[in-house]
């Protein structure tokens, strides 16, 4: 059902109302007058009037809410033309021509748009965060399988002198020392032979 409010002989110029309008038309009743609301333009301010009083007869003479309005036409007529003069030079006149408007705002009511259904197919379960784990342990342990290996071997052998030194140790630490230092001497014998 379309309601309409006139408000004629308006003091605004037709051309600025028609750019506001031009804006504003096929957009939601209840969303563009808190837009025109806060506008600068003066045609804006005579808009929103004009657009407040047709939710209101819709509202009060069809009992329709202001939610299901949209604007379905807005018309900017020229009205008459109210003519000045300005005194110039040489007791010339010119004409000032002020121009005045006839608006129209029709709204309609319309069905609000529901949220869009999805087209049947379920949509696939979210993954949890144990699956995640569980898929991050075996990526894990399977790049890191050799490492750990390899770092174990290196241990090992590491740890295996040290163990094998106190008890030798114990039973003499004097024969000990000469040894050391003849392995010493083997491995760096390259070196001592260079330097004769």
């Amino acid at each position: 059902m379309e309601v309409r409010a006139t408000a004629k002989y308006v003091r605004v110029q037709p051309r600025k109302v028609r750019i506001i309008a031009d804006e504003v038309r096929g957009k939601a009743a209840a969303h563009t007058v808190s837009v025109l609301r806060y506008h600068t333009s003066k045609g804006a301010q005579a808009l929103h009037q004009v657009l407040v009083s047709a939710i209101a007869n819709a509202q009060e003479n069809h009992s329709i809410s202001a939610d299901q309005l949209r604007i379905a036409a807005i018309v900017v007529d020229e009205g008459p033309r109210l003519k000045r003069m300005q005194a110039r030079a040489m007791g010339r006149g010119n004409r000032i021509i002020k121009k005045t408007s006839h608006i129209t705002v029709v709204v309609e009511d319309y069905e609000v748009p529901k949220a869009v259904k999805p087209h049947g197919t379920k949509a696939k379960p979210r993954p949890s965060f144990a699956a995640a784990a569980r898929g991050k342990k075996k990526s894990a342990a399977a790049s890191s399988a050799p490492i750990v290996e390899e770092s174990a071997i290196e241990v090992q052998e590491v740890v295996a002198e040290p163990v094998a030194e106190p008890a030798e140790a114990a039973s003499s630490s004097a024969e000990e020392a000469p040894a050391m230092e003849s392995t010493e001497g083997e491995a760096t014998g390259k070196g001592e032979e260079g330097a004769e």
